[in-house]
């Protein structure tokens, strides 16, 4: 067995990644990190008990290159003795109806599409091959764009059903490995496309840093990150207490006759400022509101000084009416956006 192989197994045994006995649908891209993943749980297979699926996302924006991925990727899975599946989705049309990024939008369609598939098998997980680098980048993009501490503490091992056993191994570490191993892949032409951010950071920020600032940069970030991350366990834990004591759900009659969020005032107040934002972000993503930032300040400020019969009016028709004792989160018209106040709402 390979010593990267070896090097998994320990991170998948030390830290309990839910693999073994699991669906494990993999995606590939045929690059050089999946192709990586891919082989190296199928040499696990055995060990983890584990059922194998390579799911390959077509997001019908590189005609000319997919083909040539999908020959690579079902030949690959064939000589591993797996299933391979294609799945188109259309990011175009995601992005122009969300007005997302193309990185975002074809994100999102790809995400979307592996956990239809894995939530049709019993026990199934999504495994995806982010590295090491691929966490750098990240806390650098998120940091650009103004993360608090959760954002900084970058990509999580297990997030949900989706598990990234590679995210501590270095992408020349990968390399090395496809090339002992004889392992073909492909190189997507859009990693060099400088439009995106994900693609300037790697190409230029992150080796300016090095050459200019120091050369362990990406060492710091990633301790940075780990060091967060322990910091979020705990503040993770401290808010689920929070909501257990504060938040609460309540009918609501009307036509769209879904529940409604009600957070407690009083004790809210009492909260660190950390909490107090953690817990209304946690409110708004349950849900399935984007948390920006800036209604997540407005909220928390409505909860301490608002005055009863305040109403906020969040994106995609939520509306925040402030109570005496609660704040009451809900969608009287359902979840599109819409005109008026909710004492206008039957």
């Amino acid at each position: 067995m390979h010593r990267l192989e070896l090097t998994i197994r320990q991170i998948i045994a030390e830290n309990d990644l839910p693999l073994s006995g699991r669906d494990v649908v993999i995606g590939v891209s045929g690059g050089p990190d999946s192709m990586a993943l891919l082989h190296i749980l199928a040499s696990l297979r055995n060990i983890l008990d584990a059922g194998l699926h390579a799911v390959y996302v077509d997001h019908g924006l590189r005609p000319e290159e997919t083909g040539a991925e999908i020959a690579l990727v079902r030949k690959a899975a064939q000589a591993l003795g797996l299933s391979c599946r294609v799945v188109r989705v259309d990011a175009g049309a995601r992005v122009r109806e969300q007005r997302l990024s193309l990185e975002h939008g074809a994100r999102e369609v790809r995400y979307q599409a592996l956990s239809q598939i894995a939530g049709r098998l019993e026990r199934g997980v999504i495994c995806v091959g982010h590295t090491a680098d691929d966490q750098v980048e990240e806390i650098l993009i998120r940091l650009i764009r103004g993360s608090g501490r959760s954002g900084l503490s970058g990509m999580r091992p297990v997030s949900g059903r989706v598990v990234r056993p590679l995210l501590g191994v270095t992408r020349d570490r990968i390399l090395a490995y496809l090339k002992d191993r004889g392992i073909e892949f492909c190189v997507d032409s859009s990693n060099r496309d400088l439009r995106f951010l994900r693609n300037r950071v790697r190409h230029e920020l992150l080796p300016f840093l090095e050459q200019r600032f120091d050369h362990g940069i990406r060492k710091a970030l990633l301790k940075t990150a780990s060091s967060l991350a322990e910091d979020e366990v705990l503040l993770d834990s401290l808010t689920g207490e929070a909501w257990d004591r504060m938040v609460g759900w309540r009918d609501r009659q009307g036509p769209a006759g879904e529940a409604a969020c009600v957070l407690e005032r009083d004790g809210f107040r009492r909260l660190p400022s950390a909490l107090q934002r953690r817990l209304v972000e946690r409110i708004l993503w349950r849900l399935g509101s984007r948390a920006r930032y800036a209604h997540i300040i407005t909220v928390v400020d409505a909860a301490i000084h608002g005055e009863a019969g305040r109403e906020l009016h969040l994106s995609r028709g939520l509306r925040v009416g402030v109570r005496r004792d609660v704040l009451e989160f809900s969608y009287p018209r359902g979840r599109a956006p819409w005109r008026g106040r909710l004492a206008d709402t039957p």
